[in-house]
């Protein structure tokens, strides 16, 4: 009997022994994660930074024609929580394994529903399982990048451009968001009821950048101004309002009452715009 007891505790000193004997070591392709808002919508990215070396890369280290984990070691990991379009095609929320097969001048982009694979997947890859594919042309670039680079780049409210460098090589990918369906709703739900003069100016501030609908969005400043008081970014945006309807009398007045309630709380940059804006549009009106 005793010696039943002691075989299992040996064993479990044994693998003990084995598991601290593992060696924790730097990666060669380390490790990175980018997280990156565009309008409501937020796009996570996991993947790994192979290194050049010195290497050829596109059709050698990387051949042409045969499938590429966009990175090192797991398969690239693309995370979106809203739905997007990409060159036309609709990706919906959720978790994507981004794949290429990269051609001298033509590549396929691969939004991949698997996650499962390790590296490429190569024998395990199934096509039937593409969420999508887009044809992208690579561009060459003076500036080298020593490791892969995975960015954002040209940002706004409703789409951003995913680029893939490495080497002298850049693959763009355009992406494109709805955000100004889902933020009408959002202005008609939270105007629905009681609403603060934050939520009118948000509300506001939002149509002006997007120009659209200024009538609507010089209502909700008034509207602000009326609730919240004189406040020097409401009359700054109501200034920019009315110069987008042509109204430059009115917009020179917001930006006069603009720039005193800004000189007054020692917002100098309010200041300066306002003046800017001001001698901008006398010569308009």
């Amino acid at each position: 009997m005793r010696t039943l007891k002691i075989i299992p505790y040996f064993f479990i000193f044994l693998l003990s022994l084995t598991v601290q004997s593992q060696l924790i070591h730097p990666k060669a392709s380390p490790f990175s994660k980018i997280t990156q808002d565009i309008g409501l919508t937020t796009i996570l990215i996991e993947y790994s930074r192979p290194a050049a070396r010195g290497r050829q890369i596109f059709g050698r280290l990387v051949p042409y024609g045969r499938i590429w984990r966009v990175g090192a070691n797991e398969s690239t990991k693309f995370t979106v929580n809203s739905e997007i379009e990409v060159l036309g095609n609709t990706l919906l929320p959720g978790t994507y394994a981004l794949y290429a097969f990269p051609e001298e001048f033509s590549w396929e982009v691969v939004f991949h529903k698997n996650t499962s694979h390790w590296g490429d997947g190569r024998t395990a890859y199934d096509p039937s399982e593409d969420a999508f594919r887009v044809h992208i042309e690579p561009e060459e670039n003076s500036e080298w990048q020593e490791n892969f680079l995975i960015s954002f780049d040209s940002i706004s409210h409703n789409g951003a451009i995913m680029q893939w460098k490495w080497g002298n090589t850049t693959v763009s990918i355009p992406l494109v968001i709805n955000t100004q369906k889902e933020m009408m709703h959002a202005i008609e739900k939270s105007l629905d009821g009681n609403p603060s003069a934050q939520t009118y100016y948000e509300a506001a501030r939002y149509l002006q950048e997007e120009e659209i609908e200024y009538t609507r969005a010089l209502h909700y400043l008034e509207k602000a101004i009326v609730i919240g008081g004189d406040t020097y970014y409401f009359y700054r945006v109501k200034s920019l309002v009315e110069a987008s309807l042509k109204n430059y009398q009115g917009a020179i007045k917001s930006a006069q009452r603009s720039l005193v309630l800004a000189q007054a709380e020692g917002k100098d940059e309010f200041v300066r715009m306002n003046q800017e804006n001001i001698a901008r549009w006398k010569k308009l009106k």
